[in-house]
């Protein structure tokens, strides 16, 4: 019962978070289970809502680079039929058609709506690890695969892929935006209101906080760090991060909680 009382608290506290930064940048209301957010110049943050049996209604977060009416997307929201309305909402109303997509890690929050994309013939990429597991899981499987990093010139906008190790999973990578410093960390990363370390269902934890440290020391000049889920912030989520892990590590961890 406590664990429940403690899951409902920390998703009120989240929506709460998202109302914030709604108010501190730019949000595009798409429906009821998605949001965008204007980060800065070209890139946004898109937010979609699922419903789960253990965690209720929870968020998740992906990011859009928009360049001269196309735009790269990394990670897909967690089902096609969300996918479809983000996908509908760029093109009947800002003129933008989704080109390119950049899978994250095998898991549905990352390519739940890679099957629909890659029915409109829309490239996708992803870790070579990835693209074995979705094999072996009959997932819809990314067209193009790389191994430890990949750079995209994505109409003038330069974007680097890389694996820097295991950490929520076996293969999840980071993208990072060396022109607007931003860094893209999906489930590797935990937002500052994480009180522990989610999912673990995948996670090599033993690796996870020297994966993190590794991403901290490649990108030190980080202005904003984007989690899988929760608040975006600056390169105190990375620091986080690790200590979390420590904590789990060292059987000090409160809270099993996104």
């Amino acid at each position: 019962m406590k664990r429940k009382k403690s899951i409902f608290v920390l998703l009120i506290g989240l929506l709460g978070i998202y109302q914030l930064n709604a108010r501190q940048a730019k949000s595009i209301v798409v429906d009821n289970d998605i949001q965008l957010i204007h980060l800065h110049d070209s890139v946004y943050v898109h937010v979609s809502w699922h419903q789960s049996d253990e965690y209720g209604r929870f968020p998740s977060n992906g990011m859009l680079v928009v360049r001269h009416g196309e735009a790269l997307m990394v990670d897909t929201p967690m089902d096609d039929e969300k996918t479809e309305r983000l996908v509908t909402y760029l093109k009947d109303s800002m003129s933008v058609d989704i080109c390119r997509v950049i899978v994250g890690h095998f898991h549905n929050d990352c390519l739940g709506g890679l099957g629909y994309l890659q029915n409109l013939g829309i490239e996708s990429m992803g870790n070579c690890m990835t693209i074995e597991k979705c094999r072996e899981l009959h997932l819809p499987v990314p067209s193009m695969s790389f191994s430890d990093s990949l750079t995209i010139d994505f109409n003038g906008e330069p974007i680097i892929c890389r694996y820097f190790g295991a950490g929520h999973s076996f293969d999840n990578i980071t993208v990072w935006l060396p022109e607007e410093r931003i860094l893209f960390g999906g489930c590797l990363v935990k937002s500052m209101e994480s009180r522990g370390l989610g999912n673990l269902a995948d996670a090599v934890v033993d690796k996870w906080d020297q994966t993190v440290d590794e991403v901290l020391k490649a990108y030190p000049e980080a202005e904003i760090v984007i989690p899988g889920h929760g608040r975006w912030g600056n390169k105190e989520l990375l620091t986080h991060t690790i200590n979390l892990v420590q904590r789990h590590n060292s059987g000090t961890n409160l809270l099993n909680g996104e």
